[in-house]
């Protein structure tokens, strides 16, 4: 009965197929999960589904076979079959996270275990993938006695510190180990970096370079949704088992340092367990402030809220370039994910430009992003960066963004106006003079090194017309953006639609030379109208309605989009303007 016996792309995007596949998988104790690929091996004559399995990345997953065909070698079929598929798009390394039961199955067709606990296993078909990493783990050993401590650091806040201090005294070296997995507010490399910058000042202490087997979603993905429960335990169970049986051997460590945890359920849990698992196991007590224990989710909590001046409060001084980078990034996203805007580039089009469109942006934006961290850096010292240094970094940021977007001047604007401000603000954490007024003061102090470009479109606008340019605009620090546009913004900030008025509001004061140099000064002058009336009686439709006209006429207020973003970091710095 097994010849006929077809293999079948189940399309999880449709009703019918999806609604087969999650009703065999919980038939079978399992769960549907997020997959790129779906195959079921299907009876042609009754359309019964008799075994099902998946891909996700490198990662088998929800292998299933019905209970009364087991013995019919399907389980190898659907494997071999998710193997060859992903083989044609070029992985040839895959893991699976599966149970007990199916570990021989695995073993047969060359998977190799890596990991196990009562409810579950995880393998991989190569072993190279552990064997690497533990080569390079057996690299970085040290004599004495040692330990190690992993973490998100997500961001690296004055806790972490204190952890790694109070952890490096008990041993005679100490490891500090990346959680790799990329499902942070800041990347893993953002993490590594701000890791090694914060860990610099012990001479006993290595961060190495983290990995997928330890606290990753192919070991421990309930770690990153944050729920306690059955299978929780068992992922928990599986990833402190690959710890013991292969990570702290490699190291050579004996001791395992974690901080104590009064809040975060799942993660208590994990360090109860981590007490059975490897005896070396030792609790420390987290750092607090005021009775408050010091976290990386309150200070992730205190960006989202505009209040950097708390988070940078409790994040080591080494990370705060990374935090104000991070605010300057996410500022140009929030300007570019803003739907509809008038001749400008959003998720839904183009707006008036036929070089570009919203992925090219965001790559743009992710070109920039580390040159940011690097602004924020020169300008978190005591006395501010002169000119060269800050217009060395910015020329490569520009090298990169064209790289990235082949040629494409994508964020020149943004990228002055911005970086500017990234140093501004990174030199008065530093000072602690985080307000307005010096804030200002070394906006122009910096802008007032540059020269005025020559050749490019900002410059013809200036040359026909009376109207200042960018840089005349940061000599003078910006006094709409924080006489007008910012408190506009702060006073709207709770409005479903505050971004887009905002953006209105700029647009109807703003001598945008973008406008000028598509469209000339008469029509200039019609933007600024339209902007202010779509700003006093505003709607979707008549802002989708501008964006068409625009389109026609090729207008593109891209000065204003970059004022906008502009605005938007100075509002979640939380900067007070006076009432």
């Amino acid at each position: 009965m097994y010849d006929n016996l077809e293999i079948r792309q189940m399309t999880l995007s449709l009703k019918l197929h999806k609604n087969k596949v999650e009703q065999f998988l919980a038939d079978n104790l399992l769960r549907l999960e997020q997959l790129d690929y779906c195959a079921a091996i299907v009876n042609p004559d009754s359309e019964q589904l008799l075994a099902v399995g998946g891909l996700q990345d490198n990662t088998i997953k929800c292998v299933a076979v019905d209970a009364q065909h087991r013995d019919a070698q399907l389980g190898v079929r659907i494997i071999s079959h998710l193997v060859g598929v992903a083989a044609v798009n070029g992985t040839t390394h895959l893991k699976v996270f599966t149970k007990p039961e199916n570990k021989a199955m695995f073993q047969s067709m060359g998977f190799c275990l890596v990991g196990e606990a009562p409810k579950a296993v995880f393998m991989e078909s190569s072993t190279q993938g552990m064997a690497t990493y533990c080569r390079y783990l057996e690299s970085l050993r040290q004599k004495g006695t040692t330990g190690v401590v992993v973490m998100n650091g997500n961001p690296f806040t004055c806790g972490h510190h204190y952890l790694v201090e109070q952890a490096a005294a008990q041993v005679d070296h100490l490891f500090v180990v990346l959680v790799k997995e990329d499902r942070s507010m800041f990347s893993y490399q953002e993490r590594l970096d701000m890791a090694k910058r914060g860990c610099a000042g012990f001479d006993n202490v290595t961060v190495c370079e983290g990995s997928n087997y330890i606290i990753s979603a192919d070991t421990f993905p309930a770690y990153f949704i944050k729920q306690l429960s059955d299978i929780a335990e068992t992922q928990m169970l599986l990833d402190l088992d690959i710890f013991a049986k292969h990570i702290a051997p490699a190291l050579g460590v004996s001791f395992r340092f974690v901080g104590s945890e009064p809040s975060d359920v799942l993660t208590n849990s994990y360090n109860q367990l981590m007490c059975q698992v490897f005896p070396g196991t030792r609790i420390i007590s987290r750092l607090t402030d005021n009775d408050r224990v010091i976290s990386a989710s309150a200070v992730r909590c205190a960006l989202d809220n505009s209040c950097l001046k708390e988070a940078c409060r409790w994040v080591f001084p080494t990370t705060i370039p990374f935090v104000v980078a991070h605010l300057a990034t996410k500022a140009l996203r929030q300007e570019l994910e803003l739907t509809p805007k008038p001749g400008l580039v959003d998720m839904h089009d183009s707006g008036a430009h036929q070089d570009m469109d919203y992925h090219l942006m965001a790559k743009s934006i992710s070109a920039l992003h580390p040159f940011f961290v690097r602004l924020a850096t020169l300008g978190h010292a005591d006395t501010l960066p002169d000119t060269d240094r800050i217009r060395a970094v910015g020329l490569e940021a520009e090298k990169a963004m064209f790289q990235a977007t082949t040629g494409v001047n994508t964020h020149k604007g943004a990228l002055f106006c911005m970086g500017i401000a990234v140093v501004a603000v990174a030199h008065a954490l530093c000072t602690d003079t985080l307000a307005i007024a010096p804030v200002r003061q070394y906006i122009a102090a910096i802008a007032q090194g540059f020269g005025h470009e020559t050749g490019t479109h900002g410059a013809e606008v200036l040359r026909q017309h009376v109207v200042q340019g960018a840089l005349d605009n940061a000599v003078n620090a910006y006094p709409m953006l924080f006489d007008q546009w910012l408190p506009f913004l702060q006073s709207h900030s709770h409005e479903p639609h505050s971004l887009h008025l905002t953006l209105l509001h700029i647009m109807s004061t703003l001598d945008d030379t973008n406008v000028y140099y598509r469209a000339g000064a008469t029509k200039a002058k019609e933007v600024k109208r339209q902007a202010a009336c779509l700003r006093d009686h505003f709607s979707e439709e008549q802002m989708a309605q501008l964006n068409s006209e625009y389109i026609s006429d090729n207008i593109s207020p891209g000065g204003s989009a970059d004022m906008l973003s502009l605005t938007i970091f100075f509002h979640s710095v939380g900067m007070a303007c006076p009432t």
